[in-house]
Formats: structure tokens, sequence, C-alpha cells
């Protein structure tokens, strides 16, 4: 008999399973570590005058769908009203069987709505009317609170003024604790177009004369110092692929950008490993955890890039096989430089996944439990099979027990439910080690692991109790 169309078992497939979701990570609040979230979306209590605005705008995920599909440009990111582009989405979803945005969609709905009718092009009509009659009591804040956040770290670029932040900050009304998480990407991009425009934001926002990497680092050390007056507790670092050995002087590399010169490969990364070894040991110096993404092959249509812009949908995955061994020799160089920040990496390719363990394996010293964490599926990955994929190589070659958990890494408030999926694909891999005999019916432990990697974990990490 077939199971009811996403029910409250949903995913968990065993009774071991069903009793830890339900019991258990159901109720455990959400640390949200790494999300795009406009803080000033959040001060101001963002009101979303349609089911569009809030679902489909800057939603790059849905974006590909609707393109995969032959849904032309206009109902994506063009002209077309709010209800043409959701009209859209609904008839395209019912083709996203097996995608995860088919059940985030409907998760959405559900806990959000109360709306557990399948979206299609039958049903378009009457969610959109039922959904925009709830609309007005879900503003940013809203969503928040019933979501059980606790705490949300934005990303935010060093030249940033925090103004946002700071209003947060003051504000009595507000419950959840917002925080910005220092991502000095523009930085490090030394090869790109807008470094040296960058370089003149950033000196001017420092009140420092950047004239080479000693002040370059005392303009990025102030910024930072700025950032954790108002509790940044992680950095970001969104890499594209590792730099590899250092074989050119980095000062060098930094003279000839900052003289309008182009550099090569091997000079660009002799400067970034140099820069984010200097900013590891910031971060330790302050007790910052940093964050490593790598693996994004980004804007693969050049056409669509001069048309849309980035972060529309045009990224693909990154496949390097030397990146085990870059990440194995940049980690090594933090190391020997000062020591190792509290440190999460991920990778976009879900093959690095083996490398990532048992290279972090290697900088495991002590100081901390899981100080050196295999971050979670990421991006591409954060669906079902990538979820599992990912826990089971931690537990296999790592400390499942240690993990810090889920992340959004989203721009959509809506998307809280992702710690939903996430929970459930947990317990069900715990539930099905359990009943295949390989874990014991210990409730008293079982109960432990589901709570620290939900949300314990996390408090503790990143220094939030």
């Amino acid at each position: 008999m077939a199971n009811a169309f996403m029910n409250q078992d949903f995913l968990l497939r065993g009774p071991t399973a069903r009793r830890l979701y339900h019991q258990v990570a159901a109720k455990m609040p959400i640390i949200d570590y790494h999300c795009h979230i406009e803080a000033r979306d959040i001060f101001e209590d963002r009101v979303y005058p349609d089911l569009a605005a809030l679902w489909l705008g800057g939603d790059h995920y849905k974006w590909r769908a609707l393109r995969a599909c032959g849904v032309p440009e206009r109902y994506i990111t063009g002209d077309a009203s709010p209800y043409e582009k959701f009209e859209r989405w609904a008839a395209v979803l019912p083709r996203l069987i097996g995608n995860p945005l088919y059940h985030w969609t409907h998760l959405e709905l559900q806990r959000y709505f109360d709306i557990h009718e399948p979206l299609g092009p039958d049903s378009c009509a009457g969610i959109w009317e039922k959904a925009g009659q709830r609309l007005p009591a879900l503003s940013a804040r809203q969503i928040i609170v019933r979501s059980r956040v606790q705490v949300i770290c934005t990303t935010d670029d060093p030249v940033d003024d925090l103004a946002w932040h700071q209003r947060l900050a003051r504000d009595g009304s507000m419950t959840v604790r917002v925080l910005p998480t220092f991502r000095p990407d523009r930085a490090l991009n030394i090869d790109k177009p807008g470094f040296l425009d960058y370089i003149r934001q950033l000196a001017q926002a420092s009140g420092t004369r950047i004239a080479d990497l000693d002040s370059l680092e005392g303009a990025l050390a102030r910024r930072l110092d700025a950032f954790m007056a108002l509790g940044c507790r992680l950095s970001d670092h969104g890499l594209g692929r590792l730099p590899g050995a250092i074989s050119q002087a980095p000062e060098a590399a930094l003279q000839k950008a900052l003289a309008g010169q182009p550099l090569s490969p091997q000079e660009a990364d002799s400067y970034r490993a140099e820069l984010l070894c200097r900013l590891a040991g910031l971060y330790r110096a302050r007790g910052l955890a940093m964050q490593l993404h790598y693996g994004a092959l980004r804007d693969v249509n050049p056409q669509a890039f001069a048309a849309l812009g980035p972060d529309s949908g045009f990224d693909a995955i990154w496949g390097c096989a030397d990146s085990g061994r870059d990440l194995a020799a940049l980690l090594g160089l933090m190391q020997a430089r000062g020591g190792l920040p509290r440190t999460i990496v991920y990778s976009l390719n879900p093959n690095d996944n083996a490398q990532i363990t048992t290279v972090l394996g290697g900088f495991q010293d002590g100081e901390t439990p899981g100080k050196m964490q295999h971050g979670s599926a990421w991006w591409f990955n954060d669906t079902r099979l990538g979820m599992a994929q990912q826990l089971r190589n931690l537990a296999d070659t790592g400390v499942l027990g240690t993990f810090i958990g889920m992340l959004t890494d989203s721009r959509s408030l809506l998307s809280y439910t992702r710690h939903e999926y996430f929970r459930r694909v947990l317990c069900d891999l715990l539930g099905d080690w359990v009943e295949r005999g390989e874990y014991p019916q210990d409730e008293q432990a079982l109960t432990q692991l589901v709570k620290d990697i939900c949300y314990n974990n996390a408090v503790s990490y990143l220094n939030l109790a």
C-alpha cells in the first residue's frame, strides 16, 4: 500500500527513524550559521506582496529548472506578471519527480500555508489564492520565529557598513540573534575585474592606506573587529578552486595588481594562499571559525552572464583531481604559520567527500571536538541523496557525532524547511543502522546524537551559549 503524499512520516522508513524525528529532531531549534538573507529584510520585517515574490525572486534553483523545461526567460527573470511566473512554476513542478525542489516546494506550502494539496496546473489558481490570504501574517520576522530559529549568520562583505546589523542589535523587540559573517572574497580575487576599485573601497571603509600585504591585512583586521563588535562568529570564503602550490612571491603579485598589470594564474594563487594564511591567523587570534567553500565553476554560459549577471543559475560543479592535495597543502601552510582556526570545509563536488574527511582528520588536534569540520551537503548536493552521502562519508572516515549539522545557504526565508529535510534524512539513516543491528537500540545515546547534530554541536562550536 502506497504511503500518503508527504505525510508526517515523509522520508522516515522505520519505527526508530520516526521516533527519533518526531520525538527529538522536530523539536530542536535552528542555528542557521550560513545563509544569504539580507539583514535589512529582517530589520524592516519585510512583507511579501505575493507568493512569486517570496518564492521565485532570486531563486536560481527554480530558475534552472524552469529553463530546463523550456520556459522563456520572460517568465523567469523578465517582465511577466507575478501570477504568470507562478503559473509557469506550477506547470513545471509535476515534472520534477525526484528533484528536491519538488519536496521543498510542498514542505513550504505545508509548513507555512497549511496547504497539503500538490501544486500543479489544476491547483495553481486555488493555491495562489489560499497562500495570498495567509501572506500578510508571514512577514520576515514571523517566518523566522515560526521556524524556531535562534541564530542567523548572514554573509557580508568587509566594506559593508553593517548599518542594518547595528539597528537589529539595538532592536529590543528582536528575539532572534542576527550576526554578520565576514566574507572577504573580493580582497582575494586579485585576478578579477574590479580588484583595484575594491581595494579603494576597503581602504576607505577601514581608514587605512593600502600599499602592501601588511597594510591590506591591517585593513581587513580593522573591518573584522567591527564585525566582531556585532557578534560575528564565522568567516566565509568562496574560492572556486583551491590555490595550488606557492611558487611566486605574493608581495610582488600584489604590487603588480596595484599597478594595473596582469597576473599569471600562479601569481594569483600565490597571493591568495598568502592572504588566506594571514586571514586564518586573524581568525584564530579572535576565536572565529573559518569556512572554505570550493568546487564551483561559475558562469559557464558567457552570453547568459552578460545578460543577467552572476548568481542567475548558470554555475556548475568543478571537478579537480588535485583538490585533496591542494587542500592539505593550504591547511598545512596555515598550520605552520601559527595554527589553524576552527575550520569548516565544503566542496561542491560530491566526489571530494571522502578526501575532505580524511585530509581534515590529519589536522584534528584535540583543541575542540570536531575542530576540522566536513561541511554539510551544499548547493547542488543538498538533496536527499547528497545529504545521506555526506553523512555516510563523514561516519565512514570521521566522527558523525561531532558534526555541526545543516545550514540553509539560501536567500529565501522559507528555506528553513531544508533543516527539516536534513533532519528527516539524518533520522532515517540512524534508524536504518539501528534496525540493521549496526548500532544498539540505545534511546539515550541516539537521542543525544540527534540533539547534538541538529543543534548542540553548532551552539558549542560557534560559542553561542
